[in-house]
């Protein structure tokens, strides 16, 4: 029987699967296959433009991977860029000779996102018909873009944005409502920039890649309004608790006094294209080829997973027990590789991410089972305010915390995955990887 420390060769192939996955994400490549230059002409998707008649090129946007979207850019158009302010995370810079970054908090955001965002809406404003904005974002835009609407501070907006994390709030609802309390996103940065043309290559986070969500839309009309703004935090038990500032700019706009995002008629989405250039089903085919080729049996699960952590990893679990037991639905050796975006309620006062709490909840469920391994880590190498990206268990990682003197479920109680993981040296640690297309899981059946 192999000792309970002994390196598994699963761990490496799971390892193995997720870089693919990450190289398949890159931004570099997925800008490469829709922007090239060609003499006097740039081809963007299937929209050619005269370079010779565009008086300006302008580049904006906000994200994790923009930084690595920018650097492709820049390496296509050189200095016929004409001017361009990007914001990312802190640490997640590249050098860039034609374009400002601007380095800014996420997933709260600061003072510094508000800075950068007002030099974006300098870029913007006073453009013609004959400009062309180049927009760039990825996941974490909606954080890194911040432009609190008139009368609320950024310190209310972060307030705000923590309550909506602290209470388990989906991506699409928090969104939805930083949407409605900001003066460039759910279209308006398209309204801005109008008449000059738009057109914003997108990086998905999101489940089923709602252009209207990704970095709030910017550049997408909004589906969204104010009742459902107020409708969410009402449901979560926020809204009274809210600041006043807030909570007035929401319930003046449910009663109508205030303008609602742009619709789809607004005539700047006229002159406006949005494309997805990479999504999480784009990795996990690249994970499935990866696992083909390392002797796997292979299944796709979902690319919408989402629900609390605890309980996906239950499910994730289930599957792999069943495979492990009954050889269905497929035989193993078995990879079953499943993404999305799960959520955590916050109940302790621990340290860790969605996918360190999902992999510790799955170590729980698969205890006993030593031929499972599961690794769940974040393609932004960012797992909740962490510098892991996620964390790797297998069916003895109970036995190995046990002899550390860990309790695996008091861990979970106080959301404190990532102490756990740090001790057994399980974390999954990339760094930042200059992309973001949403969580991977990886489990893997022998």
């Amino acid at each position: 029987m192999m000792a309970i420390d002994a390196p598994l060769k699963s761990h490496h192939d799971a390892h193995a699967i997720f870089e693919s996955a990450l190289a398949a994400a890159d931004p570099r490549k997925c800008v490469s296959r829709v922007v090239n230059s060609e003499d006097s002409r740039i081809r963007i998707g299937n929209v050619r433009f005269d370079l010779g008649r565009l008086s300006q090129i302008v580049v904006v946007g906000a994200g994790k991977a923009t930084p690595a979207m920018a650097v492709t850019i820049e390496e296509i158009l050189g200095d016929r860029i004409t001017r361009g302010t990007i914001n990312t995370k802190y640490g997640h810079s590249l050098p860039l000779s034609h374009i400002e970054t601007v380095e800014c908090g996420h997933p709260i955001p600061d003072a510094n996102g508000v800075r950068g965002t007002e030099q974006m809406r300098s870029c913007l404003e006073k453009l013609d018909e004959t400009a062309l904005v180049l927009a760039l974002f990825s996941g974490g835009g909606s954080a890194l873009m911040p432009a609190p609407a008139a009368g609320i501070t950024i310190g209310q907006k972060q307030e705000t944005t923590q309550a909506l994390l602290d209470c388990g709030a989906t991506i699409d609802e928090l969104n939805a409502v930083r949407k409605h309390l900001s003066t460039i996103k759910g279209g308006r940065m398209s309204r801005l920039a109008f008449p000059g043309t738009v057109y914003a290559l997108v990086l998905s986070d999101v489940i089923g890649d709602p252009l209207d969500t990704v970095a709030s839309g910017p550049t997408y009309p909004d589906p969204t309004s104010f009742a459902d703004c107020v409708e969410i935090t009402r449901r979560y038990g926020i809204h009274d608790n809210l600041p006043p500032s807030v909570r007035h700019h929401l319930e003046i706009g449910l009663r109508g006094e205030i303008p609602e995002t742009p619709s789809p008629k607004d005539e700047c989405f006229t002159r406006t294209t949005t494309q997805v250039i990479g999504n999480n089903s784009l990795a996990i085919q690249a994970a499935r080829e990866t696992a083909y080729q390392l002797g796997y049996r292979t299944m796709v699960l979902s690319t919408r997973l989402q629900g609390e952590a605890r309980e996906a990893a239950t499910v994730l679990a289930s599957v792999a027990q069943e495979i492990s037991a009954a050889s269905q639905p497929i035989c193993p050796p078995a990879c079953v590789i499943s993404g999305g975006e799960t959520t955590v309620t916050i109940r302790g006062k621990g340290k860790g991410g969605r996918n360190q709490e999902l992999a510790l909840a799955a170590a729980i469920a698969l205890n006993g089972w030593p031929r499972i391994t599961l690794l769940s880590g974040g393609t932004d190498g960012t797992d909740g305010p962490t510098d892991a990206a996620g964390a790797i268990v297998d069916g003895q990682t109970l036995e190995r915390a046990k002899t550390r003197g860990l309790e695996a479920q008091s861990f979970l109680d106080r959301n404190d995955s990532y102490q756990f993981f740090s001790a057994l040296d399980e974390l999954v640690i990339t760094g930042p990887t200059n992309t973001n297309v949403m969580d991977l899981q990886i489990l893997l059946i022998n």
